[in-house]
């Protein structure tokens, strides 16, 4: 038994990692567990106040995620079961419809595949520890004239229908309430803190870069251009930009590609 349903899911599988059909397969998981609510909270012969409303309208939140006015729609004259069960797969499939238009076709089908089959494959190894506890249990039938083999059979299939049931009603829910996130654009580096140098004299011991409290400001804005006569000739950062072929502002006659400007 558990070697028919292993080939069984497995034959899905590879349908499944191929792509073939995806879309179609969601559908079709979508109609049956609308056709499982409907069925479920509206029974069949009914009158419309006999229907659960209550949890009809429930379940379509959960499985479907969608807030619909089923409490309105059973006041209409002449409702009937099927008017329900179409209102509820148009709205279904026109909000399948809008998010795979938002994702794109390529994005869709990857996310698709991978809810299918992520969930399948936690649905399987569940189903197996089950077989294996069926197993063990009716083996003690025998005790009760029943034949163990014949009982194994039978619940082994109805815990590979309430799978396939378990399937359905997962993948929906997870298709028609995933969204998107877009990653927040990463924040620009944060500005490097002003470095302050400083160099010590071998013979006075003290920092020749120190003018005072605060050390030299190393980073300075050196692309302004300043006037000859606002720069101080003993104070390099008062100089702004100077051109390779001036007069170097420290006085010393050469020119400043010559002196300081052969260390800039």
């Amino acid at each position: 038994v558990s070697n028919d349903q292993r080939k069984v899911v497995f034959e899905q599988r590879l349908e499944l990692m191929d792509g073939e059909g995806l879309s179609e397969t969601i559908a079709e998981m979508r109609e049956g567990v609308i056709e499982e609510i409907v069925a479920k909270n509206i029974p069949e012969n009914a009158y419309a106040e006999q229907w659960n409303v209550a949890g009809l309208k429930a379940e379509v939140a959960e499985f479907l995620n969608l807030d619909l006015p089923v409490e309105d729609w059973v006041k209409e004259e002449g409702i009937a079961e099927d008017d329900i069960r179409e209102r509820i797969s148009q709205a279904a499939e026109t909000a399948a419809k809008e998010r795979a238009e938002r994702f794109g076709p390529d994005v869709m089908t990857y996310v698709e595949r991978s809810v299918v089959l992520q969930t399948l494959d936690h649905l399987w190894r569940e189903h197996i520890v089950n077989l294996d506890h069926l197993r063990s249990v009716v083996g003690f039938r025998g005790y009760a004239q029943r034949d163990p083999l014949q009982e194994y059979k039978g619940e082994a299939f109805e815990l590979f229908q309430a799978m396939l049931g378990n399937l359905r009603q997962a993948v929906t829910a997870q298709l028609m309430r995933v969204e998107l996130v877009r990653q927040a654009a990463e924040a620009p580096p944060p500005e490097a803190p002003d470095m302050f140098g400083s160099h010590l004299d071998g013979t006075t011991g003290e920092d020749d870069f120190n003018g005072g409290e605060t050390g030299l400001l190393v980073r300075q804005e050196t692309n302004a251009i300043v006037a000859p006569e606002n720069r101080d000739p003993n104070n390099p950062a008062s100089w702004g930009k100077v051109g390779r072929n001036e007069a170097c502002p420290c006085g010393s006659g050469k020119k400043y590609k010559h002196c300081h400007g052969a260390f800039a």
